[in-house]
């Protein structure tokens, strides 16, 4: 059984937890590690299991038509691939916003969800925009939880502008933002914290 909670997140009563499915995960000034350092995270599922989603903000310097040339159709030409994390890098991930949200793997956010694994181009349906990544990022049993307890993360509501978003190097600085003026310096801090 879910409900709702305050900040848009599921609780999911049955699990003990509350599930950060559609919400980004903001990567804190402790999180070093250099798959995660500076990222916003989409979360796609979360249950008492673990947690899948992909890195919003990591575009990469091939392109989808010279890495994955039989998806270049579903997105616009000279699209950059994406590094969705550090989970089987070798495979394609698609985000992308349905207009039947049931065609959809997964629904992260409204009707935006990933693509089912091995579908075809005739099963895909309508997409108002698609993005692809090599990998994903996941977490075991509690391993999520317990980053954000030790803030490697911090959560904020996704808006559909985000993942999708024209500024990609730009994104972790305007989430970090959202997040309100106790914030401000996490935002300004650079990334090797000796340049300062």
């Amino acid at each position: 059984m879910r409900s709702g909670n305050a900040d848009g997140s599921l609780r999911c009563q049955d699990w003990g937890v509350d599930s950060l499915r559609g919400q980004l995960l903001i990567a804190g000034p402790s999180l070093w590690d250099p798959n995660f350092r500076r990222t916003v995270v989409l979360i796609g599922h979360h249950d008492d299991e673990g947690a899948v989603g992909v890195v919003l903000n990591r575009p990469l310097e091939a392109t989808v038509a010279e890495a994955v040339p039989p998806l270049s159709p579903i997105v616009p030409p000279g699209e950059s691939l994406f590094a969705g994390g550090p989970v089987q890098p070798e495979a394609a991930v698609v985000l992308a916003d349905f207009e039947e949200p049931e065609r959809a793997g997964i629904i992260a956010l409204e009707s935006i969800g990933f693509l089912p694994e091995d579908t075809g181009p005739d099963e895909i349906g309508g997409l108002r925009r698609a993005r692809v990544f090599a990998g994903y990022a996941g977490w075991g049993a509690g391993q999520l939880e317990a980053e954000m307890e030790e803030d490697s993360w911090h959560s904020a509501p996704a808006f559909p502008g985000d993942v999708f978003t024209d500024d990609p190097d730009g994104l972790w600085a305007a989430v970090v933002e959202r997040l309100g003026p106790a914030f401000r310096l996490l935002r300004t801090m650079p990334i090797d914290p000796q340049m300062n």
